[in-house]
């Protein structure tokens, strides 16, 4: 294909995006984990999770679903372990989350019938692990905040810190001797951050 601005330069041909059902489609790989980020395929080779990564993902959800039962947030769900969310259709974003949250409202649209949760969570936790890149983990916070979520931590269990990502704002950036607070999204919810690593 020959561009009309560019006389001679060949266009490369362009990738055709990824449904989601598609990618749900794709067969299992027991040594590849993937994403689907705007219709392109995400591949990177699987990695055991630590014991520190483990143990940071339990708290985190143990503190979440102590924070929905005692501030009253009905069916509020958390959800942890690489939980499947599709963030949205055409062009499609599927990905996998190490901790979730989605209020009461959003999780009573969800049907039997999905084996993934339907629209962006309320809250999305990234655990760092050794092998993620800074371009990778830009990539997915970039697509989660433009798919709607309100909220992302960036959680990092070697240096004990936490940065939250919201739209259109700055990133908010929380150390071990310091009080986790994100009061707009989860009133209530307040967390010694070194807590959440021990």
């Amino acid at each position: 294909i020959i561009t009309a601005n560019e006389p001679g330069i060949l266009e490369p041909p362009r990738q055709k995006l990824m449904t989601v059902e598609e990618f749900l489609a794709m067969p299992d790989d027991e040594n590849i984990e993937r994403d689907l980020i705007r219709g392109e395929v995400r591949e990177w080779v699987m990695t055991h999770r630590s014991r520190r990564h483990a143990a940071t993902e339990a708290k985190m959800t143990y503190f979440l679903m102590n924070w929905v039962q005692q501030e009253r947030q009905g069916n509020g769900k958390v959800y942890s372990g690489e939980v499947g969310c599709i963030l949205r259709h055409s062009p499609s974003s599927t990905v996998g989350i190490d901790v979730a949250y989605i209020t009461a409202e959003h999780a009573a649209r969800q049907t039997d019938a999905s084996r993934l949760i339907e629209g962006p969570p309320a809250l999305a936790v990234e655990i760092l692990s050794p092998n993620d890149t800074q371009e990778a983990i830009a990539e997915k916070i970039d697509e989660y905040l433009a798919c709607g979520v309100p909220m992302v931590w960036i959680v990092d269990p070697h240096f004990r810190t936490i940065t939250i990502h919201r739209p259109a704002m700055a990133p908010e950036f929380f150390t071990e001797a310091q009080t986790l607070l994100a009061e707009n999204e989860l009133p209530g919810f307040r967390a010694l951050v070194r807590n959440l690593f021990e």
